[in-house]
């Protein structure tokens, strides 16, 4: 299946087209197969990342375009969407939902939210524990760790300061934060389009009807309505 896949969870914006398949378990054995079945196989036919926290919603449908044109496709080819649904800024967060939500509802297809450092640590190959930070902005990170793979804690916003460092091993994520932490730096510092398929794999592959898209904002947005301002 061919899964279009979109995040602007972080200032990067994300675009990619990623073949998804189920994989051929007749050679492999079981621990392979267990492995295998979580993820399914994944291969990016294209990709475009532009690191610019206000280009979202200028350059996430043109990123679009663009990677249909390099994978040769049309849109009636793309059988599903995947959206990183946060943590992230309100801004960022709603012009990557609402563009993933606005592909699914034309061509009829299903769109899957995912937890945008989930989409981190499923590009991490490794079984190590795993911390993931992004950028939270007021001198916070929004983070999450896993065990093997498996989300255990978050997600959730903090001071880089009230985050432990242990039991994890290594982390992942924004690369003005990492260093914050004496743990080994793995190289994914933003979702990637082949670790947003990942994420939503089992459910794609078991044609699951997706949840309806909530954006992780983990707290209020900086602007405040009137009310809110008391005014």
């Amino acid at each position: 299946m061919l899964v279009l896949a979109i995040d602007t969870s972080t200032p990067a914006v994300t675009a990619g087209v990623v073949l998804l398949s189920a994989s051929d378990e007749s050679s492999l054995s079981v621990s392979d197969k267990l492995s295998l079945s979580v993820s399914g196989e994944v291969e990016t036919l294209a990709g475009r990342v532009t690191v610019n926290p206000r280009a979202h919603a200028e350059v996430l449908t043109p990123h679009v375009l663009e990677c249909l044109a390099e994978a040769s496709i049309t849109p009636a080819d793309i059988g599903a969407v995947v959206v990183g649904v946060g943590p992230g800024p309100y801004t960022g967060l709603r012009v990557g939902m609402a563009t993933g939500a606005a592909f699914g509802d034309a061509l009829g297809i299903p769109v899957y939210g995912v937890c945008s450092l989930d989409a981190i640590a499923a590009a991490v190959e490794t079984a190590e524990n795993l911390l993931v930070v992004t950028d939270a902005r007021r001198r916070e990170i929004y983070w999450a760790r896993y065990d093997k793979g498996v989300r255990v804690e978050g997600p959730d916003v903090n001071s880089p300061g009230d985050v432990e460092a242990s039991p994890s091993t290594r982390i992942a994520g924004s690369a003005s934060h990492v260093d914050l932490f004496d743990l080994r730096v793995v190289p994914a510092e933003t979702p990637s389009p082949a670790g947003l398929v990942k994420a939503a794999a089992v459910e794609i592959l078991a044609g699951s009807i997706p949840e309806p898209l909530e954006p992780l904002y983990l707290r209020r947005p900086d602007a405040k309505t009137l009310a809110e301002r008391g005014l």
